[in-house]
């Protein structure tokens, strides 16, 4: 069975070994033993806290497969970005110039440095390893985050945004990168990507253009990756499109990939989740899927099992077996989801 749990420090070496399987580009886990220690530390802080306006809360977690006990991927939440480190984004944006002397009109694109997703809550730190990426499994480790979205919205900000991975070679290198690398930040897309996931960001406020960029005067092979999304990234922004996400012209500042965003009540499956009461016994045979998760905050689970539902239904039948995964007893509720 396959259950996702809050992380906790005895999952140090599987999250570190996420980490280096991970590769380029996935800021959220750089290699770093420090860093993924407090990554931990920080979310077990953040389940244990009582939140009344979400700050710099961030919630990691993983998925266990509960024959092997071996954790097999990852997916977190940021409660609201930028509160305490920097928030870096370029605005995609227009300026017209127009003579009607010369009869002449232009629009130029340009590209604008900006904090303004600062206080949104942010999808993150999705991976799931290669031997699991059949049937529903990374459908369901993705979804499972709106049902604790849905469940505990008053300790995230109202605007939910997911950062797509840019285009990049097989080496790491990306195309928008190079412009940058090349005339203000002379490092490496690598290494400015680790020492951001670090949180180390001082050189960006240094290094970065301030004045806004015409997208024009960039090489042709930068210009044609503002705001695509990695090969391997497809699949989940096209997950999350029909969710209700949508790109607002906001792209990130090393591999132009599009950054999208939804309001958190707008959200697809936040709108169709619900909640219904347990019954344990004897589950009738169904080919239908759902996602499920309980109530709970510090003890939260969620898995995926076939369940006999109706759209009126109010009450649930769940084995012995899985309500024990889920931490559920008869007469509590599940919050429940269809894939």
């Amino acid at each position: 069975m396959l259950i996702i749990r809050p992380i906790r420090a005895s999952d140090f070496p599987a999250l570190r070994c996420i980490a280096e399987e991970s590769g380029h580009g996935f800021t959220s886990l750089p290699v770093n033993d420090e860093l993924l220690t407090r990554k931990i530390a920080r979310s077990e802080a953040s389940f244990a806290k009582a939140v009344e306006t979400p700050f710099d809360e961030g919630y990691l977690m993983v998925l266990e497969d509960t024959e092997t006990q071996e954790v097999v991927g990852t997916c977190g939440l940021e409660a609201a970005v930028g509160m305490e480190d920097a928030f870096y984004h370029y605005r995609l944006g227009t300026e017209v110039y127009h003579s009607s002397q010369i009869e002449v009109r232009n629009e130029v694109e340009t590209l604008s440095l900006c904090h303004d997703y600062t206080g949104a809550a942010e999808l993150c730190t999705l991976f799931l390893r290669d031997s699991y990426r059949k049937g529903n499994n990374g459908r369901m480790l993705s979804r499972s985050r709106f049902l604790f979205l849905a469940q505990h919205a008053n300790r995230f900000g109202e605007t939910v945004i997911a950062e797509m991975r840019g285009v990049s070679d097989e080496n790491g290198n990306s195309p928008f990168y190079g412009w940058l690398q090349q005339n203000f930040l002379g490092i490496d897309f690598i290494q400015a990507d680790y020492l951001s996931g670090l949180g180390q960001k001082a050189f960006m406020a240094e290094m970065m253009p301030r004045s806004p960029v015409y997208v024009c005067l960039l090489p042709e092979a930068a210009q044609k990756v503002i705001g695509e999304v990695h090969t391997n990234t497809r699949p989940a922004l096209s997950l999350l499109q029909a969710e209700g996400f949508r790109w607002r012209n906001y792209v990130d500042i090393f591999d132009g990939g599009p950054t999208v965003e939804c309001n958190l009540a707008d959200i697809r499956s936040v709108r169709e989740s619900r909640l219904l009461t347990v019954r344990i016994g004897d589950m009738p045979q169904s080919k239908d899927s759902f996602i499920l998760s309980n109530t709970h905050l510090a003890d939260y689970r969620a898995g995926s099992a076939k369940l006999a539902l109706t759209d009126d239904s109010e009450e649930v039948i769940l084995s012995s077996e899985l309500a024990a995964a889920l931490l559920v007893a008869d007469g509590q509720s599940v919050r429940v989801l269809a894939i």
